[in-house]
């Protein structure tokens, strides 16, 4: 059977480095694709791309539609994993219906959008109206190319957004957020004693937004729960702490390096006990694991106690997760945030915190918080990456298209939703008032970790409901 051609197109995106912050080589293939196929063709200095095609015959008095995806992925891997991402290709594999990276994070959100996009550009059998492809980069760091986008660049009022990774569920708004950057600093004393590593491992992580109701630990709380515990021991001093690398994926793992009095017993005791209870705190997290090891004794520059108190008792006060549900639909997350990377150097910590909220005034309240909480550490507190939310409309052309044309696909009505979780759409929406979005997509699973897979089932029905739904626009 031959390949479908938007895997072909997705096989070839992931041999492209593609992280966030790294889209020229990305967006270029998409340039030199465009001018293969004889197609006009913008790209600006944030590597955002537009891609345009003629309505196909029949269609030409119908409203132009934009099909949108972002350029960037989420770069994660397994600790044992050797490709450098930055560098080289991803190892696909094939599990059934599941495709996947190897050791990696797969990239689906969103090359799969960009697969599709390019797979329709390249057919001139499939019947649409004008098309504008809209391909914007960095949107896993703050929608940067989105924001930077020059609203002049598109012209159609409809637009499908594909960054969605759930099928059969059709989003219609969206909550918006920020992220904040915390800077304490900190005062380091000469101190002696026996070196320890800890780390905490075995936890799932996910996306900070969509997944941050799953009832699972954030590495880095826990790893502070386990030293606000040794710090009660006479002669801990801490060296170092890091967890997680993306303000946008709750951290999987945490490390620390310490020293302490020889007293290897009372850090066994210690953690053992603390997992026990930590497990009953996150009964969904039964593989999370403390991992120590003692190593020779040492001298070091390590956090003073004043440093280290401060440090610890920020993160004692800093609010994390579930802030509130939505009052119209009690499933639904309103208010969250998730600290998603922290990392001490060597004068200072650094914190970088992922706020959403689907109330603007919820955003702004729960940032003011963490600001009072930096204050009383003595830290500086810098917002950016403020993007709005996706407010739902009552009425909706594209919205009853797709509706009608998932009941001739599926033979049933799709459900219509909003996400706690940013999408372009709702900077989109500032930018033309008079905007009809919807966003979709294929069953993803897993997405920001290594773990990330793509139903291969879900894909090729998707794709074909993508293109009933161009046919009836």
């Amino acid at each position: 059977m031959n390949e479908p051609a938007y895997l072909t197109y997705f096989r070839a995106l992931c041999a492209i480095p593609h992280g966030s912050g790294q889209t020229r080589d990305v967006s270029d293939f998409c340039v030199a694709f465009a001018k293969a196929h004889g197609l006009d063709c913008a790209q600006d200095e944030y590597n955002n791309v537009v891609i345009r095609k003629p309505a196909s015959e029949g269609y030409e008095d119908h409203p132009t539609v934009v099909l949108q995806g972002h350029l960037d992925m989420v770069c994660e891997k397994d600790a044992d994993c050797p490709i450098d991402m930055t560098q080289e290709p991803l190892c696909l594999c094939f599990d059934g219906d599941k495709l996947y990276a190897k050791g990696t994070t797969l990239g689906g959100d969103d090359g799969i959008a960009v697969a599709y996009a390019l797979a329709i550009l390249a057919d001139d059998s499939i019947e649409h109206p004008a098309l504008e492809v809209l391909l914007t980069t960095d949107e896993e760091i703050g929608m940067i190319g989105a924001n930077a986008l020059d609203p002049a660049l598109i012209t159609g009022r409809t637009l499908i957004n594909m960054d969605s990774e759930e099928e059969g569920i059709l989003l219609a708004g969206c909550a918006g957020g920020a992220h904040i950057l915390l800077r304490m600093p900190i005062t380091r004393e000469h101190c002696a004693g026996k070196r320890y590593s800890l780390r905490v491992t075995g936890l799932p992580g996910g996306h900070s937004g969509t997944e941050i109701n799953m009832g699972h630990a954030n590495a880095d709380y826990v790893l502070a729960d386990a030293l606000r515990l040794l710090a009660k021991h006479e002669g801990f001093a801490l060296l170092s702490m890091e967890g997680g690398t993306k303000d946008n994926a709750i951290p999987r793992q945490a490390c620390a390096v310490f020293l302490l009095q020889d007293d290897d017993a009372f850090v066994a005791e210690t953690l053992a006990a603390l997992e026990i209870d930590e497990k009953k705190l996150y009964p969904a997290d039964k593989d999370l694991r403390f991992i120590w090891q003692s190593e020779t004794d040492d001298e070091a520059d390590a956090l003073d106690d004043v440093s280290t108190g401060r440090f610890l008792d920020l993160l004692a006060q800093l609010p994390n997760g579930v802030q509130a549900m939505s009052a119209y639909d009690a499933s639904l997350v309103q208010t969250s945030l998730n600290l998603g990377i922290l990392k001490i150097d060597k004068d200072s910590v650094q914190i970088t915190i992922s706020v959403r909220s689907s109330i603007n005034a919820e955003r702004d309240a729960l940032l003011r918080v963490i600001e009072s909480c930096a204050d009383a550490a003595r830290a500086t507190a810098q917002v950016g990456g403020l993007y709005p939310g996706w407010e739902f409309k009552q009425d909706s052309r594209l919205r009853d298209v797709m509706c009608h044309a998932f009941e001739t696909c599926y033979g049933k009505l799709p459900k219509v939703q909003t996400i706690h979780a940013g999408l372009e759409c709702g900077l989109f929406c500032n930018m033309w008032e008079d905007l009809d979005c919807i966003s979709m997509g294929p069953n993803m699973y897993d997405i920001h970790t290594p773990r990330e897979s793509l139903s291969l089932a879900s894909a090729a029905r998707t794709w074909h409901y993508l293109l009933e739904v161009l046919k009836n626009l």
